[in-house]
């Protein structure tokens, strides 16, 4: 994969901090959560996108104590699935993520049987014919299409990709009407509630969500990351997030920061952790990968990650400012220096992996 221009966009990061600086707010943040947190939670989609970037702070320093955490999780959970094998709802399959992440430490075929026997019904359609609509909400792009790609790499096995394109066709173009995808500005609306002629912000504007975008854009960026880059959907699937980000930087804020409304400036104004850490994240990634331009997007990143340093991570390593639980600009508000959430921390720690590893390119492009 080509890295062209990485550099120049590692040292617009590094402006803002240092590999080391950035691996030491990553600690710092991934630290007090845990502390506050020795009960490690439940396995549902909120805690696994933590659990997501917690595993991925792990790849990045191979410190120990990440991985115990993760693993205790797991395993109180019996690497499990809410609703079961059976389960077809995205933010189920969400843990399978963590678990696919510990099995690449510890290779135990136990820990990836329930989301592999998961994904493998899905996948072999058999109990619901026509079941490509299970994606309804943009969400769900962040939740699934990860564990589908990286299933399908370890069984080799395409029909699993095949599977995971028809279920992203559906909920970016639905059969019989407009999907999520906004073809003019390349964002997403949260769910078909949203689309044309539906909800609206108060001033009459679409409602295009930050933190909803900002799934896609994560979910893209992991589906990315596991295949191959032959595999046959890899094209568009880059394309679609390219587009995504180009739109985003449109409307970053001068702070760094997203507003949770993305067409509507004045809809709960004011910083947010969530969407803006995972536009964050997409945006690293396009860079590290050399699918945008590092002149226009290494300014991006650089700004999100001191926006969200510089304001939203306390002393002692709190993260503020992260909207709660919800499907639009009105949900989890008020939103503030002491509004936290896992799935925000989780979040913030792929961003910052993944500007780290900027950043530490940068630093060996420069070390004599």
């Amino acid at each position: 994969m080509a890295f062209g221009g990485a550099g120049v966009a590692g040292r617009a990061v590094a402006a803002g901090g240092a590999y080391e600086d950035v691996c030491g707010v990553l600690r710092r943040v991934a630290d007090h959560w845990v502390g506050a947190h020795g009960e490690p939670g439940d396995n549902g989609w909120a805690r696994a996108t933590f659990f997501s970037g917690l595993m991925a702070l792990y790849r990045l320093t191979g410190e120990e104590r990440s991985l115990r955490y993760a693993r205790g999780w797991a395993e109180q959970h019996a690497y499990g699935l809410k609703g079961g094998v059976a389960t077809r709802h995205a933010d189920n399959q969400c843990a399978g993520q963590a678990y696919l992440d510990l099995y690449a430490v510890d290779r135990d075929p136990d820990q990836i049987e329930a989301i592999g026997e998961s994904v493998r019904r899905m996948a072999a359609g058999g109990e619901r014919p026509g079941g490509d609509g299970d994606w309804w909400w943009d969400d769900a792009l962040h939740m699934a299409m990860p564990p589908f790609a990286r299933l399908g790499l370890l069984r080799d096995d395409a029909p699993y990709w095949d599977k995971l394109h028809r279920l992203y066709t559906h909920t970016a173009r639905a059969e019989g009407g407009p999907g999520l995808l906004d073809p003019v500005t390349g964002l997403w609306f949260r769910d078909k509630r949203f689309l044309p002629g539906g909800i609206v912000s108060p001033a009459g504007r679409p409602v295009l969500w930050s933190r909803g975008n900002g799934w896609v854009a994560g979910g893209l960026v992991k589906t990315l990351k596991a295949l191959p880059r032959t595999a046959a959907h890899v094209p568009e699937y880059r394309a679609a997030l390219v587009r995504l980000l180009r739109a985003a930087r449109a409307v970053q804020r001068g702070d760094g920061f997203w507003n949770v409304s993305l067409a509507d400036p004045a809809h709960f104004p004011g910083p947010e952790t969530s969407g803006t850490a995972f536009l964050a994240y997409g945006t690293a990634y396009a860079l590290r990968a050399g699918l945008v331009p590092a002149r226009d997007f290494g300014p991006v990143a650089a700004r999100a990650w001191r926006g969200l340093v510089t304001t939203a991570v306390h002393q002692d390593g709190f993260l503020g400012y992260v909207q709660g639980t919800g499907d639009r600009p009105e949900s989890g508000q008020p939103v503030g220096p002491g509004s936290t959430a896992d799935f925000g921390v989780g979040a913030f720690l792929l961003a910052g992996t993944e500007l780290a590893l900027l950043a530490r390119g940068a630093e060996a492009r420069v070390t004599p």
